[in-house]
C-alpha cells in the first residue's frame, strides 16, 4: 500500500517535471534557429516618451536620468520623464537641472503602476507615438531607441528590448545575470522563433503610447504590484504580438546579495500567483483554446529555475540512497530519472551565452544552494493579497 502511494506521488512529480523540461527544451532549441532581425536607422523618427519611475532611488536616479537624456536619438523626438516618488528634495532639484521632465507623485501606498498612470495621463496629449518604460537603474545601449523606432515602423506596437546585466561583481549578481540571459534565450528568442509573442520583463519595454495609456488606466492594474504580469494579460485579451529585439540593449543592475534576492523573489512569486488568477477572468473565455493563451497559461505554472535545480538535486540524492541501500522505492526507473535530469540541465547549458563559461562562473555556482534556500524562504513569505510594492534597493554600478 505504501509503495503504491509512493508510486503515485513519484508519477505525478515525474509527469510535471517531464512536461516542464520538454517545453523548456523545445524553446531553447528553437531559439538557436531564430534568424537575427536587423533593425537599423529609419529616417522618419517617431516621438518617444521614456518613463523612469523612481521610488526612493536617490543614490542612482540622477545618473540614470543624465545618461538617458544623452541618448543617441534626435533630442526633439524623445523626452525623458522621471516619476519621483519619495525622492529627497535635493534629488528632485538635481533632476530638474537636467534636461528631463520630473513628475512628483505622492501616494498613501506607493505603486509603480500608480506612478506610471499619473505620468501617462499628464503627457497623454503631447503627441508621443511611443512610451518606453525603464527602471531607475536602467541604462539604454547606444542605439536602443533607433532600433525601437525601426521596429515600430515595421508595424509592431509592443517591443521588448534585450535587458542584460551591467554588474557581475558578486557571485549572486553573476548568477542573476546568467539567469536573465537564460530567460532571454528561452522566453524571448525561443518564443519568437516559434511564432509566439515575446515574454515581457518589467523594464526595457516600448508600447504604442495610446495602448500603454489605456492599459495603465484600467482599474485592475492600479493596485497590482506585478504590473508587468497584468500587462501580459491585457495583451493576450487584445491579441497583441510582442517583438523582441536581440541587439537593443538595456543594461540592468542585478541583485548583489542573497537578502535582496529573497525580497525580489517574494515580489515575483506573488505576481506569478496573481497572474494565474488573471488568466481565469471571463474576458479570456473565448481565447482559452488559442495557441497563445495555452502557451501563456502553461507558463504560469512553471517553477522558478532554482526550485527545478533543487528538485532535480533531491531526486539524484534519493537515487543515490536507493542505490546504496539496494532498495527500490522510486518510480519510474532510475535510468529514466537520470535521462530527464540530463535533459533539464542540457536545456540550461544550451541557453547560457558562451561568455559565461569561465572559472568565475564555476565558483559562483557553489552559491546556488544558498540562493535555493532564499527562494524557499521567499515562497513561505508569499501573500496573495499584498497591496504594496516590495522595494529592492540598488546601488549605482556603471556598465
Amino acid at each position: 500500500m505504501l509503495q503504491t502511494i509512493l508510486n503515485i506521488i513519484f508519477a505525478v512529480f515525474f509527469l510535471y517535471l517531464t512536461a516542464s523540461t520538454l517545453y523548456l527544451l523545445m524553446l531553447s532549441i528553437a531559439a538557436r534557429f531564430r534568424k537575427k532581425v536587423n533593425y537599423g536607422v529609419v529616417e522618419e523618427k517617431k516621438k518617444i516618451a521614456v518613463f523612469i519611475p523612481s521610488y526612493k532611488e536617490d543614490g542612482i536616479i540622477v545618473d540614470t536620468a543624465l545618461q538617458a537624456s544623452r541618448h543617441f536619438y534626435p533630442s526633439d523626438k524623445f523626452t525623458v520623464i522621471v516619476i519621483a516618488d519619495k525622492l529627497q528634495p535635493e534629488t528632485v532639484a538635481k533632476l530638474k537641472a537636467i534636461p528631463v521632465e520630473v513628475v512628483e507623485v505622492a501616494f498613501d501606498v506607493s505603486m509603480k503602476s500608480k506612478s506610471l498612470n499619473t505620468a501617462l495621463n499628464k503627457f497623454a496629449n503631447k503627441g508621443f507615438d511611443i512610451g518606453m518604460i525603464l527602471d531607475a537603474d536602467n541604462v539604454m545601449g547606444t542605439d536602443c531607441l533607433e532600433k525601437v523606432n525601426a521596429a515600430f515602423h515595421k508595424g509592431y506596437e509592443v517591443v521588448q528590448c534585450h535587458r542584460t546585466a551591467k554588474n557581475q561583481q558578486t557571485p549572486v549578481a553573476l548568477l542573476d545575470a546568467i539567469s536573465e540571459e537564460i530567460n532571454n534565450h528561452i522566453f524571448r528568442q525561443g518564443q519568437r522563433a516559434m511564432g509566439l509573442p515575446s515574454s515581457l520583463i518589467g523594464s526595457g519595454i516600448a508600447f504604442d503610447y495610446s495602448l500603454l495609456h489605456y492599459i495603465f488606466n484600467l482599474p485592475e492594474i492600479q493596485n497590482n504590484p506585478g504590473e508587468d504580469r497584468e500587462i501580459d494579460v491585457q495583451l493576450v485579451i487584445k491579441k497583441m504580438d510582442v517583438e523582441y529585439i536581440e541587439d537593443a540593449y538595456v543594461y540592468d543592475e542585478k541583485v548583489a546579495s542573497a537578502a535582496v534576492f529573497e525580497r525580489q523573489r517574494v515580489r515575483w512569486l506573488e505576481a506569478q500567483v496573481t497572474h494565474i488568477k488573471g488568466f481565469l477572468q471571463p474576458k479570456l473565455t473565448s481565447q482559452r483554446s488559442s495557441r497563445i493563451f495555452l502557451h501563456k497559461f502553461f507558463q504560469c505554472f512553471l517553477l522558478p529555475r532554482l526550485l527545478y535545480i533543487a528538485l532535480f538535486g533531491c531526486m539524484l540524492t534519493l537515487l543515490l540512497v536507493q542505490y546504496l541501500f539496494s532498495a527500490s522505492f522510486i518510480y519510474p526507473s532510475a535510468e529514466i530519472w537520470i535521462v530527464l535530469t540530463v535533459l533539464y540541465f542540457a536545456t540550461l547549458l544550451l541557453s547560457v551565452p558562451g561568455r559565461f563559461y569561465t572559472m568565475t562562473t564555476f565558483k559562483a555556482i557553489l552559491h546556488i544552494p544558498l540562493l535555493a534556500v532564499s527562494m524557499i524562504k521567499a515562497m513561505l513569505k508569499i501573500k496573495t493579497n499584498r497591496r504594496y510594492f516590495i522595494h529592492t534597493p540598488k546601488t549605482f554600478s556603471s556598465k
